[in-house]
């Protein structure tokens, strides 16, 4: 994606060190009432609005990005280490964007697998030509221990349900030295860049799900979207989650100031 208003120059933000050792659920967002009454609730009602919404997905992601973001999520995947013969997962795959791409570029020596928990994303993967699908949650994986090179995830990390149980997961299906890479859209703290990009996401962008795709499911998904941007935990979070699960050289690289990519190494 591509939000021109709101530039700021690339950063790299190093994890502080841990200073606690708090073993309570980390969720990356408060439960959001408008959507669901109780975060039990989450999961299902979530998986009925990406079902719902599969078959207009990838027209309004496009629209969305201005069509930059498959180049933007292509450019991410191999700075950050994406290369032939690679092992694979990619969590919270949708309809195969990131698998796709890390497809093109492992060759037949590699093997890429998208994850998803809803079956109506990962049968537009399918649809796209994404080889090995798998409908499972991103804590909860029936994949054997120490298995892939590279685990990505693209702005999934708002939709699990618990943090702390996700990277642990991730650490246990990554090969010792293998890299996990978390793209996610993160709110500016600009005021106005702020306030520019709640009204394009959840303004004008739901406007055109239903609008130009007669979807009013879409439409709720991309307000969905917006709200757990707004309402998700800071960085730093994040940051101190990945480290508790065990990852090393935790860091941050920020893009445009809202193009957050979390890193670290198994």
């Amino acid at each position: 994606m591509a939000f021109a208003p709101i530039l700021s120059e690339c950063a790299i933000v190093k994890s502080p060190a841990s200073e606690s050792s708090d073993s309570s659920p980390l969720a990356p967002h408060p439960v959001l009432k408008e959507y669901y009454a109780e975060a039990d609730q989450r999961q299902q009602r979530v998986d009925a609005m990406f079902n719902a919404s599969a078959p207009h997905y990838d027209w309004i992601i496009s629209v969305m990005s201005f069509g930059s973001g498959h180049r933007y999520r292509s450019e991410a995947m191999h700075r950050h280490g994406l290369a032939e013969g690679m092992q694979v997962v990619d969590v919270g795959s949708g309809t195969g964007s990131l698998a796709l791409i890390a497809q093109q570029t492992v060759g037949e020596q590699g093997r890429v697998v998208a994850v998803d928990p809803s079956e109506g994303m990962l049968t537009e993967a399918k649809r796209n030509g994404v080889t090995e699908t798998l409908v499972a949650t991103g804590d909860r994986m029936p994949l054997d221990d120490d298995q892939f090179d590279l685990l990505s995830m693209g702005y999934a990390l708002r939709h699990v349900a618990d943090l702390k149980d996700t990277f642990v997961e991730y650490r246990r299906v990554l090969k010792s030295g293998g890299k996990v890479l978390l793209l996610e859209i993160t709110r500016p703290k600009n005021r106005i860049g702020f306030h520019l990009l709640r009204f394009y996401l959840r303004g004008v962008v739901p406007l055109m799900a239903r609008l130009f795709r007669r979807s009013p499911e879409t439409q709720e998904l991309m307000r969905y979207y917006w709200d757990t941007i707004e309402n998700c935990v800071p960085p730093e979070s994040i940051l101190e989650a990945l480290k508790a699960a065990g990852f090393k050289d935790v860091q941050r690289h920020v893009v445009f100031g809202i193009f957050s990519e979390y890193t670290g190494l198994a």
